[in-house]
């Protein structure tokens, strides 16, 4: 059992919170630093289901993705869900941190775990969001290369195969074969022309609008659209395992959310 700060210091080397952008809302959203934690459970979305699943597991501290207190808020009404959410939280004394573009941004985040997981090598920078005195470059997605060119519906069904959906939509631009791929997590449809710009063949993403994709196609760059869903949510075992052995001395039992799914489903 560990402070609550002890915990908040480890997510803070996994993911400064100087890292956020200016409207986000990332670090210790409910409870309080000195409280004693027994046990974390991290997640993509602080949903119903997860705090049942803190709640069955034991577990008083939930590190989630999306801030689960985004905007100001006026008034907690508990016949509505999340003011019977906060209610059910505080109950079990439990408390929830969120880490949020400062673990998109951070190196090994959401971002880079993507990458990864669809098969990109040689990653650079994409969307620069700081550059330090020592010219340290900080970003919001990455752009890397295939170890060597694919179809473009083979490289969807890779990203199908790899992330946690059962399809991805795809915005064909013609023959161009893909190497050179531009990609940013969740929801990142308003860097298509700047993925297009810096001469990607590809851009992965989710959340993707039909304007933005005719905007694509115009340009001559393909798009998948994996889901806001899919492409984040892979961080949720990576950021449970980086916790862990951050607070391996005091043998933390980290768990992940077993309980989400995406929203979307095709019919």
């Amino acid at each position: 059992m560990v402070k609550c700060q002890v915990v908040m210091d480890a997510l803070e080397r996994i993911a400064p919170k100087r890292l956020a952008e200016d409207w986000d809302n990332p670090g210790l959203l409910v409870g309080a630093f000195n409280q004693d934690i027994r046990k974390i459970l991290v997640c993509l979305d602080v949903s119903d289901a997860v705090v049942e699943q803190a709640v069955k597991t034991g577990a008083n501290m939930i590190v989630a993705h999306h801030p689960l207190i985004f905007k100001g808020i006026k008034k907690i009404r508990t016949d509505l869900p999340l003011g019977a959410r906060l209610q059910n939280l505080l109950k079990h004394d439990i408390a929830v941190a969120a880490a949020h573009t400062n673990l998109d941004i951070a190196v090994g985040g959401v971002n880079d775990v993507l990458a990864e997981a669809i098969g990109l090598g040689k990653l650079s920078t994409f969307v620069i969001t700081s550059q330090e005195e020592d010219g340290t470059v900080e970003s919001l997605g990455r752009i890397g290369s295939l170890p060597a060119p694919m179809e473009v519906t083979d490289f969807a069904r890779q990203i199908r195969e790899a992330l946690p959906t059962e399809h991805v939509r795809l915005v064909n631009a013609g023959p161009r074969p893909v190497r050179k791929v531009a990609l940013c997590s969740g929801s990142g449809a308003e860097f298509i022309q700047k993925a297009a710009f810096m001469g990607a063949d590809a851009y992965v993403t989710g959340d993707v609008k039909y304007h933005e994709a005719q905007t694509a196609v115009e340009m001559g760059m393909h798009v998948i659209d994996a889901g806001h869903f899919a492409t984040e949510f892979p961080v949720v075992e990576v950021l449970c395992e980086r916790l862990a052995a951050e607070l391996a001395e005091y043998h933390m039992e980290v768990i992940a959310d077993t309980e989400s799914g995406d929203f979307f489903t095709i019919v």
